[in-house]
């Protein structure tokens, strides 16, 4: 039986890792001829990642996957700027990625049971790659971590500028509404990524949709149920073919979330969860990068408080203004939050640092998702039928609230438009009523958001087996590398 393998290259954030790992899973568990390898880019932008790989050892992975931590890019200056470091890092990494090419392809001549490199598939971010695909002659795919609404959009965005001349970046602050192919709806062109409004990484942003179009398919963390007009309106002859794989979401009840290593805080959170009434619990977390600064803390803390309802709120540190870093957990949260509101909350909340997300989003008490939209986070919430309420904070976010909230009705918001940078220097102040607000809505008036949660929630757990419409994407795209494979 032939022996083909396939290398994934994912750029080195957290849900990246996770998203392109898990595929990497997929493949191998799908055909018995595949063998996966999963090439991890350093250095990290998330310090959690470095636990990730540590954790998949031998005895966590299936045979006939394995996971190689690249050599580390030591030339990145300091000062280089988020919009451009990540294609510094890539560029950094061609070398080695060239070496691990070489060295397979010496491996397979000397061994005829070793396994014949078919392909890669490169994060959407690490397009850049491309180049030492083409350069050895091997096919490559492109893997977008977000939806498919999203990848229209980008294209869509692409195509105005590089064929109808529009400067992008006069969308910032602008009233248009956008007619993108992928959305039923118009969209704000205020809800756009901020990363188009600043010129390099524009440029970024437009090279890796230009890259896209020159793959031999697209894998998308979707799912056709979930995202079906827009997964129809890539279907259109210009776009490479694409494969939806998802939902991707990492979810093992006999071990602990990625990046979590705290076994007496996990024990200590899920008890807690265990003595609380079914749909009866608030929980509040705004992602790896998510933080806020003491005048908004204290807004969501008044909020809470005066809700009446239970909650469960992931509370970071911010680093230090101008610092390019995550978050990272409070030593005491009386620093932080008012005065004698822990004691006074004592008996319907719980204040904790880092999250194990998805364990507490399966988790029967809870009843809402207060969320920034990451599509992660987005996917998991649906896996498990929770309603969001939508707090969108930097990159596309803003537009998976317009999406969740607008297209599809499974999300309320507390504020579309919020908009902020990596390091919350820019933050605007949301006030505790309208954060309530939005919170009891779902919990007190949302059965008809809850039943829709709930209906996706059931399609999604089926999509991946057998007879999904997932399962039988993933096996296209396995047919398609066997039989085109150089």
């Amino acid at each position: 039986m032939e022996k083909v393998e396939v290398v994934l290259i994912p750029i080195p954030a957290m849900g990246h890792i996770v998203a392109i790992a898990e595929i990497a899973k997929l493949l191998v568990q799908r055909d018995d001829r595949l063998y996966t390898t999963v090439l991890v880019m350093h250095p990290t932008l998330d310090p959690s990642t470095t636990k990730y790989n540590e954790s998949l050892g031998a005895s966590t992975l299936p045979d006939r996957m394995r996971v190689i931590n690249l050599p580390r890019v030591e030339s990145i200056p300091s000062d280089t700027k988020p919009g451009t470091w990540l294609s510094s890092l890539v560029e950094g990494q061609k070398p080695h990625v060239k070496e691990y090419v070489s060295k397979t392809r010496t491996q397979c001549e000397l061994s005829l049971d070793a396994p014949r490199l078919a392909g890669f598939i490169f994060d959407s971010f690490a397009t850049g790659l491309k180049e030492v695909a083409n350069e050895f002659g091997f096919p490559w795919y492109a893997f977008s971590a977000s939806g498919a609404a999203f990848l229209g959009c980008e294209l869509h965005l692409q195509a105005l500028h590089d064929e109808q001349g529009v400067d992008l970046t006069e969308f910032k602050s602008s009233d248009v509404e956008l007619k993108i192919p992928s959305l039923a709806n118009p969209l704000p062109a205020k809800l756009l990524p901020s990363v188009l409004f600043q010129e390099d990484s524009l440029a970024n942003f437009l090279e890796q949709a230009r890259a896209l179009a020159e793959a031999r398919g697209i894998l998308v963390n979707t799912f056709f149920e979930f995202e079906s007009s827009a997964v129809n309106s890539l279907s259109n002859g210009k776009t490479p073919p694409i494969y939806p794989v998802g939902p991707i979401v990492k979810h093992e009840t006999d071990c602990h979330d990625v990046g979590w290593d705290g076994s007496k805080k996990h024990r200590d959170i899920m008890e807690w969860l265990d003595d609380q009434p079914p749909s009866s619990v608030m929980f509040l977390c705004f992602g790896s990068h998510g933080s806020f600064r003491e005048k908004q803390v204290k807004e969501i803390a008044c909020a809470l408080e005066n809700s009446g309802h239970r909650f469960l709120w992931s509370l970071r540190k911010p680093p230090p203004r101008g610092k390019w870093e995550p978050p990272s957990d409070y030593a005491n949260f009386q620093e932080i939050l008012p005065k004698e509101f822990l004691n006074r909350t004592a008996k319907i909340g719980k204040v904790i640092g880092w999250a194990p997300q998805v364990d507490i989003l399966a988790h029967q008490a809870i009843g809402m998702f207060a969320s920034h939209c990451g599509w992660n986070s987005i996917l998991e919430s649906i896996r498990f039928g929770v309603p969001i309420v939508a707090w969108p904070l930097y990159a596309e976010q803003q537009f998976n609230a317009f999406l969740m909230v607008v297209e599809l009705g499974l999300a309320v918001e507390i504020k579309m438009d919020y908009r902020r940078d990596f390091h919350g220097d820019n933050e605007i102040i949301v006030g505790a009523d309208g954060i309530m607000k939005a919170m009891k809505h779902v919990m007190e008036q949302g059965k008809e958001i809850r039943k829709k949660a709930k209906e996706m929630s059931r399609i999604s757990e089926k999509t991946l087996m057998a007879g999904g419409s997932s399962y039988s994407s993933l096996g296209r795209l396995v047919d398609e590398i066997i039989d085109n494979q150089p």
